[in-house]
């Protein structure tokens, strides 16, 4: 008969979290060597893994990493069709490189990005393709990933900087000369009231489409006055809502440029809703050109970005990383083209 020691379980990681009141994503840190874990959690985690008999294999976890069949793909807002053309362009690569592709979505939540990448990480993906929450901090996403899984960044950087060590790709939209773009274009219409609406100035494709705004404004000779610039999120309902702080100073805006699509075409919601038709009344450019933006009423002038060849260009790079971890990091900007429709009409008549 075999004996109770033979037979004993395996302890597992929530075994160790149960056994000193942490939770299984701190553990799993502990054992990652994740420098961001206080020294005293810490401590008492060792202390019992070494009670319960734990044993890291850590040559193991490296084989599976290598010879891992998956990749997390981390988007900060799914409901954005955008993101739903990106994911299936990196999905498109991916499967033909025989990968899975382990979706998450955070909703534009930097706490829920951290439940989302720890849970993933559990999973032994070979690598990760994350487009940043507003308000993401990067040594937050380290503490979470780990300084062995590969990460491609999305469009927007993280706050805050990653040490030496973590060697991380970037794939980056031409933000800025995008937004000056799409800015030139309402000036040339005869604009000269245009504001800038949607995202919040924290997230680095906002701020980044913000200075094209702004630098387009300042070669053409106009002021930015303060409430020509909006905040929201960038979301269509959010932007909705918020439609009538465009119009609660002297010298409103006759024109708009948009932080992304979405944002746009919320704008088009609340600028009916109060009787103002867009394109005609209110000329607005939108940023990504989802395939929705030539459908809408009026059709949406916009910064054409490809979300589908972005996200199979995502996974590219991506599975170039798994294939040559030691090659320096890389930053690739992407291309943008103003493509020009109904609803960035010239200034109405007084």
């Amino acid at each position: 008969m075999e004996s109770s020691a033979s037979i004993r379980r395996k302890i597992t990681l929530n075994d160790i979290a149960a056994g000193c009141g942490v939770s299984r994503a701190t553990v799993s840190l502990v054992l990652r060597g994740s420098p961001l874990v206080n020294k005293n959690t810490r401590a008492r985690v060792e202390d019992e893994l070494r009670r319960q008999g734990y044993v890291y294999n850590r040559a193991a976890a490296n084989l599976r990493r290598r010879t891992s069949s998956s990749v997390a793909l981390v988007l900060n807002d799914l409901a954005n069709p955008f993101f739903a053309e990106f994911a299936a362009g990196v999905d498109e690569v991916l499967a033909e490189g025989e990968f899975v592709t382990l979706l998450g979505n955070t909703g534009e939540s930097a706490e829920r990005e951290q439940a989302v990448l720890g849970s993933l990480i559990e999973h032994g993906p070979g690598g990760i393709i994350l487009s940043p929450a507003e308000g993401s901090d990067a040594r937050h996403v380290l503490a979470a990933v780990g300084t062995q899984t590969p990460v491609l960044l999305f469009n927007r950087e993280l706050g805050g900087s990653l040490p030496e060590y973590a060697h991380w790709d970037r794939l980056m939209l031409d933000n800025q000369r995008g937004a000056k773009l799409a800015t030139q274009h309402l000036l040339e219409q005869g604009h000269r009231r245009i504001a800038f609406f949607g995202g919040h100035d924290d997230s680095s494709s906002v701020h980044q489409r913000l200075d094209g705004y702004r630098e387009a404004m300042h070669e053409a000779g106009v002021d930015v006055l303060p409430h020509w610039r909006v905040e929201t999120a960038p979301t269509r309902m959010d932007a909705a809502r918020a439609t009538e702080q465009l119009f609660a100073h002297d010298a409103a805006p006759t024109a708009a440029v948009c932080y992304n699509d979405a944002v746009a075409l919320g704008l088009m919601l609340g600028l009916n809703q109060r009787g103002i038709k867009p394109g005609e009344d209110f000329a607005i450019t939108g940023f990504d050109d989802v395939a929705e933006a030539a459908f809408s009423t009026p059709p949406l002038t916009t910064l054409a970005t490809d979300p589908r060849a972005r996200g199979r260009q995502a996974a590219q790079i991506l599975l170039a990383r798994l294939r040559n971890p030691q090659a320096d990091a890389t930053t690739t900007v992407a291309p943008v083209t103003l493509v020009i429709r109904e609803s960035s009409a010239h200034p109405p008549r007084s």
